[in-house]
């Protein structure tokens, strides 16, 4: 059976890094695709005998990205086995990563063209604008405070995993470095003990025995994980129903390093039996990410 995985998003997110990724685990890979050729390409590799295609599309291809959402639409239609999966990054990483490499953004000839003298800022901008429609409706993976490592394994993860079902994943983070963007429902733990300021615990994780065995003697640290469990277990349902393929729940506490990480195991725990369960953490002490 084909297996076909797009890549798309905003210029500078981690797509090569994430293409190349796929390129060493087997898969066939395309950059730059013109979408008037996606229907023409998939339709030749199935009869090549090809198993597993990623292909990249973004705005370096002009015209014609409006119409992308319709041909993804009429692909899975068809029964296609296609994951689409969109990176995305907060404005200020995307200028530094611009800064790092010294490269131009996408856009800019284009804007130039159309008689206007824009700043990288207004690329940004209108790269958002242009890709909206389809960010929208595809599973969304925040690269912001990601390490190439991280992201690497998450898109792993997300092309092995079956998807005849919503993909549920728990995620932790930190509100020093922001709300991920690819988070659907978000909860705050930061008003729960904080083992940071006990000396012994502070260089561990949540996921370490000691940290757990401290978090775990408090009720409302119980009593908080059961909320949230009970929520996301009264409307998991209705998400599921939704047409969408994942739902990404999101634990923040101030560092991103004991109590979310802790409560976002927890959570994992009590949805193990929910198929596919991913868990990521966003602190790069904790880069693996493990169904």
């Amino acid at each position: 059976m084909l297996n076909i995985v797009l890549i798309t998003g905003i210029s500078g997110s981690g797509k090569s890094v994430a293409l190349r990724m796929l390129e060493d685990t087997g898969y066939t890979c395309i950059d730059n695709l013109p979408v008037r050729f996606l229907h023409e390409f998939i339709a030749s590799t199935r009869d090549s005998g090809l198993e597993r295609i990623a292909v990249a599309i973004d705005v370096r291809t002009p015209g014609d990205l409006d119409d992308l959402p319709g041909i993804l639409t009429s692909l899975r239609a068809m029964g296609t086995a296609l994951h689409v999966i969109f990176l995305d990054a907060d404005d200020n990483t995307l200028m530094q990563r611009y800064s790092e490499s010294r490269r131009r953004h996408p856009l800019t000839d284009r804007l130039r063209h159309q008689g206007l003298d824009p700043s990288l800022q207004d690329c940004i901008t209108r790269e958002r604008e242009l890709l909206a429609p389809l960010r929208n409706q595809e599973h969304v993976i925040d690269t912001s405070d990601l390490t190439p490592g991280q992201l690497r394994a998450w898109m792993r993860d997300l092309v092995q995993t079956d998807r005849a079902s919503v993909i549920l994943t728990f995620e932790s983070f930190a509100y020093k470095r922001g709300v991920p963007h690819d988070a659907d429902l978000v909860f705050d733990v930061r008003c729960l003990p904080n083992p940071h300021y006990d000396a012994q615990l502070r260089p561990l994780t949540g996921r370490d025995a000691p940290v757990a065995a401290w978090l775990a003697q408090f009720g409302s640290v119980e009593a908080m994980i059961e909320d949230i469990a009970a929520f996301i277990r009264k409307w998991l349902p209705l998400y599921m129903q939704d047409t969408r393929n994942y739902l990404t729940v999101a634990i923040g506490c101030t560092g991103g390093q004991h109590r979310s990480v802790y409560v976002t195991e927890q959570l994992a725990r009590r949805f193990a039996d929910h198929s596919p369960l991913l868990v990521r953490h966003r602190n790069p002490m904790l880069q693996e990410t493990r169904p």
